[in-house]
């Protein structure tokens, strides 16, 4: 077993060969000038010190045998899997399906769908095409998951208290034991961030664990 230091208390699993790195929705319409995260008036820049340590994630559970798996959130280009609520929502001048500087908002295939260059994923690697919130509905993430015998999650990616946290969610009420990074997770708005990470660990860690990326590689190299 490994042991890593985390909140509520010690976070453990049984090695990278049951443990998956579920980066979520690291994509340019939420990181980039011009992307949906712009459209709805956000500041992308609070989101970009998150991006070398995900790389850094990346690069060490590439090499020591984890699961990776990247998810977008996205839809089909004739919109068929996004509700009617989720277009309308918000009122915005230029929403999801709608032409914007990156592209169709949203829409799987387009420029601002993609995963920002820094994280792309590599060929083996399984991207999850997402329509709602959580990476677990309406998509194949569950069986694959199964099929590979993971029961460990580790997440990172944006924003937490969203699509992290929705996806944290899902996979608790799924059986995995869910670990968070904190500093490879962010918000457009810190205090989001702030009292989501609260509530992961609240009671005991009733959603998960949280911990630090230096904790992480620390654990690690004790037990590799």
């Amino acid at each position: 077993m490994f042991y890593l230091p985390a909140r509520p208390y010690q976070y453990t699993f049984p090695g990278p060969q049951r443990t998956a790195l579920i980066v979520i929705d690291m994509q340019r319409d939420f990181l980039e000038h011009g992307g949906f995260g712009t459209l709805l008036g956000n500041s992308v820049e609070l989101l970009h010190p998150i991006i070398p340590v995900i790389k850094r994630l990346l690069v060490y559970c590439r090499q020591n045998g984890f699961t990776i798996i990247h998810t977008q959130e996205g839809h089909k280009t004739d919109l068929s899997d996004c509700p009617h609520s989720k277009r309308i929502r918000g009122r915005l001048a230029i929403g999801i399906g709608d032409q914007g500087p990156l592209g169709r908002i949203l829409v799987l295939g387009e420029p601002g769908n993609a995963i920002i260059q820094q994280l792309r994923p590599l060929p083996d690697e399984l991207v999850i095409a997402k329509p709602g919130k959580g990476a677990f509905y309406q998509t194949s993430l569950h069986e694959n998951l199964q099929q590979r015998g993971i029961t460990h999650l580790i997440f990172a990616g944006v924003t937490t208290e969203v699509c992290v946290a929705s996806t944290m969610r899902e996979a608790n009420d799924r059986g995995y034991e869910c670990l968070l990074i904190e500093d490879a997770t962010e918000s457009y708005f810190p205090t989001f961030k702030e009292a989501t990470v609260e509530m992961i660990v609240a009671q005991g860690g009733i959603i998960g664990w949280v911990t630090q990326s230096q904790s992480f590689f620390s654990g690690m190299s004790c037990c590799l």
